[in-house]
């Protein structure tokens, strides 16, 4: 048995699930990208105040200098601006101002004991939500107010259990032990803010560090693992070419095409061969380019990002990228700017947390059945966290939340089951009470 009996944390979870769900669809209807989540950021730091953490945001959270994928100026403006118009006050803009987002939050219940962190990821996706009937953000009526952008994997259910773990840890802090830190962090996708904020110190003497996903596996609710294996290491870039314009017929001659070069770079990325170590994945997702039929192009951009079973076998991946970007740049003779706007590592899951999850959940009504491990076959950002506590001698988990999904991740129709939120928020509070049951 836990620090806490397990009915007082069920019984928790079933008063916040209304709450849990309201949270989710007022997040839902306000996705931001990574390093815009200026209205997401407000919204979490008034919540966690008013619950009496000690609360950072924007420039306090993370560190300016380890930003990566920072958007545009313009881009970053418009958020501003969107955010005056939400509300968000002259105050706070000022802490987020140039694309500094992210919430950390520090509970002491004043008792000896570990220091345990957990994070929840708060942006979403440039992407059209759906608007056709089945999809249920759609029927429901709290679709994305945004267009073009959509909570599309599921950060705002992460946000929605990180809120009711806040509130949970608050109000029940008198009966549990040591230190809390929270860390609700902007730019998960594309793996570009995990790292500001590790840098800021935030994990530094931390004891046990939790995080997880909904999804990624498709399963009832109330199924779900203690931790995720398969995590892929991964870059992310940006290439702009530059060509020389000409008149397409009159003098092809004169230009230098941009457009080509893109295409050939697109094409001989995806031919990378395969590596004997692990899986290796290279893609090119955006290609932007040509100004007209009769016009030879003479600037192209793209967005690619390479993934590798383990860094090593990322790293020979993202070599052969560079070799094969400026080998076409220069057959086709135009310059090539090439930039990585993320990174992200592989990651091992400690097994210590399988037993406190699984002996704090035996009695809980909210999850069914804990599952050792299940493969993630991706990038986490939270990986770059998992390491950096492990290395300080620390431990870590990912779990994984089972839901039955309506379409796959990044999509425009993707949905989940809300009754997933109270399981995800019952294991990771049983998780923390049976550690701290042992660590006292």
């Amino acid at each position: 048995m836990g620090i806490l009996a397990s009915n007082t944390i069920d019984d928790f979870v079933e008063k916040a699930y209304p709450d849990m769900i309201a949270w989710r669809r007022k997040l839902h209807q306000m996705p931001e990208t990574g390093w815009t989540e200026y209205v997401t950021t407000w919204y979490v730091y008034n919540f966690l105040a008013e619950l009496g953490y000690t609360c950072f945001a924007g420039k306090e959270a993370v560190n300016s200098n380890e930003r990566m994928g920072v958007p545009a100026a313009e881009f970053l403006e418009e958020a501003a601006e969107r955010a005056t118009e939400y509300g968000v006050p002259e105050d706070m803009l000022e802490k987020m101002d140039g694309g500094h987002t992210g919430v950390v939050a520090q509970l002491t219940t004043g008792r000896p004991g570990p220091h345990i962190a957990l994070r929840f990821d708060i942006d979403g996706l440039p992407i059209t939500e759906s608007e056709e009937a089945g999809h249920k953000p759609y029927d429901k009526g709290f679709l994305s107010t945004r267009e073009g952008f959509m909570h599309a994997c599921g950060h705002d259910a992460h946000t929605a259990i990180g809120l009711t773990v806040a509130r949970f840890l608050a109000e029940h802090k008198d009966e549990l032990a040591g230190s809390f830190t929270l860390l609700f962090q902007p730019a998960e996708e594309g793996s570009r803010g995990a790292k500001a904020m590790v840098e800021n110190g935030w994990l530094r003497e931390v004891d046990a560090f939790l995080s997880g996903h909904i999804g990624i596996r498709n399963e009832k609710a109330g199924v779900m693992a203690a931790r995720g294996v398969e995590f892929l290491a991964t870059t992310k870039f940006d290439l702009r070419l530059h060509g020389v314009s000409a008149h397409a017929a009159a003098k092809p001659n004169e230009g230098r095409d941009a457009l080509l070069a893109a295409a050939a770079c697109a094409q001989t990325v995806a031919q990378i061969p395969p590596h004997p170590d692990g899986a290796i994945r290279a893609h090119i997702g955006t290609l932007q380019t040509g100004s007209g039929r009769n016009v030879v192009a003479d600037t192209a951009f793209l967005e690619g990002e390479t993934r590798g079973e383990t860094s090593e076998v990322n790293k020979y991946v993202w070599k052969e990228v560079e070799r094969r970007i400026h080998g076409a740049a220069e057959m086709h003779g135009v310059g090539a700017e090439l930039k990585v706007v993320g990174e992200g590592v592989e990651a091992y899951c400690d097994t210590d947390f399988e037993t406190w999850l699984e002996t704090g959940s035996s009695a809980s009504r909210w999850i069914e059945r804990v599952d050792s491990e299940w493969p993630v076959q991706a990038s986490e950002d939270a990986a770059i966290m998992i390491n950096s506590v492990q290395q300080q001698g620390g431990i870590a988990t990912y779990m994984l939340y089972g839901t039955a999904l309506a379409d796959g991740h990044h999509k425009p129709t993707f949905d989940y089951e809300e009754e997933t939120l109270p399981v995800a928020a019952a294991a990771l509070l049983h998780t923390i009470s049976e550690y701290l049951h042992e660590k006292v």
